[in-house]
């Protein structure tokens, strides 16, 4: 089987779903079943998917598309160019990592698109207006035009039923995890971090969704409450943003400018390091789709503080500490922070083989088999 993964994408950093793209490759290149797989991305992407991601497989085969990076370009590459490379190389199944705009009669091979959220409904603010308007007819367009549609989650697929009742019933529909792979990455020490640092550590793009700035103002209480070791950091990683001046501004009003470490785009080894090293994990979202990074911190058994919504209690299960984002969110991250770093939540972590690739492969394989056979 020949699988064709577009992931070209705006973002000249990795992020989520760039992520998700790469570890969809490398999970689909340890099935036998999978021949080749074409992972087709920008020009502007290339290096840091030759250097971030560790793309060892022979199957794997990155295919550079030299276009304009402005959402006109992209938009039309998708409706015009793509049919013409997916027909080109004859793939037999076509996985769109995030949802585009494409004209289904246009390819010769079925359609499988991942879902990850459903933001420009839930969170419009983060695309601004009018734009939110195209991000919506883009994420309509491409339900209802894929023959198969992999939702991250539960709460996932419960939101695509709420904003889209009248789905197709042909169309097939799975609940298929993120899965998390750190197999043979060495730890890094990043270079902005001493490597004997105590630090927090939140791995979110600067988006309004991400309540980075309730983090930030609760890890400053902490400190003039002298509840943390003074030299404690908090290390944010993630790509730059609508909200990354807010977030800049907020850090030099706190005066915690020498305190706060912004990380914009890092390798694995690196990210290994910071998961292994961290004091706690924390995510304070107001909503997700999936949320990696937590099944991340879940891999390396961290200590994990994060906020009380649907998708965490499904990912995170009885595996985190959680705080309400009602009344004083600030205060509750606050006591949630020093709870978990006075009393740990010493759990098993038994159900992170939810995550594991091999358990995931096999799931995407029946999604593509379920599509072909009713596209044949």
């Amino acid at each position: 089987m020949h699988v064709l993964i577009a992931a070209l994408h705006r973002p000249i950093q990795p992020t989520g779903v760039c992520r998700h793209a790469a570890n969809l490759a490398r999970c689909l290149a340890g099935n036998e079943e999978v021949t080749k797989i074409s992972l087709v991305i920008g020009a502007w992407q290339t290096k840091y998917f030759e250097t971030s991601f560790p793309l060892t497989s022979e199957k794997i085969q990155l295919i550079s598309v030299n276009i304009k990076n402005s959402s006109l370009t992209r938009n039309i590459w998708f409706l015009r160019g793509l049919p013409q490379l997916v027909n080109n190389l004859r793939a037999d199944i076509i996985h769109f990592s995030f949802p585009f705009p494409f004209l289904r009669a246009k390819f010769n091979a079925s359609v499988v698109t991942t879902i990850h959220d459903l933001y420009p409904y839930e969170c419009p603010d983060n695309f601004g207006f009018p734009q939110v308007w195209f991000n919506r007819l883009f994420l309509n367009q491409c339900i209802s035009n894929s023959d198969g549609l992999a939702c991250v989650s539960k709460v996932t697929l419960d939101k695509l039923k709420f904003y889209f009742p009248h789905l197709k019933p042909s169309t097939a529909i799975d609940v298929i995890y993120n899965f998390v792979d750190f197999e043979n990455v060495k730890p890094q020490v990043p270079q902005k971090i001493p490597a004997n640092s105590l630090f927090l550590l939140s791995v979110a793009q600067h988006r309004q969704n991400k309540n980075l700035d309730l983090l930030i103002k609760a890890y400053s209480q902490l400190l003039n409450n002298k509840q943390l070791v003074l030299d404690t950091k908090l290390v944010i990683v993630g790509t730059y943003g609508p909200e990354t001046q807010n977030i800049k501004d907020l850090i030099s009003h706190l005066s915690v400018e020498n305190k706060v470490i912004l990380l914009a785009a890092i390798d694995d080894p690196e990210l290994c390091w910071l998961y292994q090293n961290c004091q706690v994990f924390i995510i304070p979202s107001a909503t997700e789709g999936f949320c990696l990074p937590l099944a991340e911190a879940l891999h390396f058994r961290n200590l994990i503080v994060c906020s009380d919504i649907p998708i965490f209690r499904e990912v995170g299960t009885n595996d985190c500490t959680y705080f309400s984002l009602e009344t004083d969110a600030v205060t509750n991250l606050s006591q949630a922070i020093i709870q978990s770093i006075k009393k740990p939540n010493l759990s098993n972590y038994t159900d992170v083989e939810r995550f594991e690739k091999s358990n995931i492969a096999k799931q995407y394989l029946n999604l593509y088999d379920r599509v072909n056979s009713k596209c044949s």
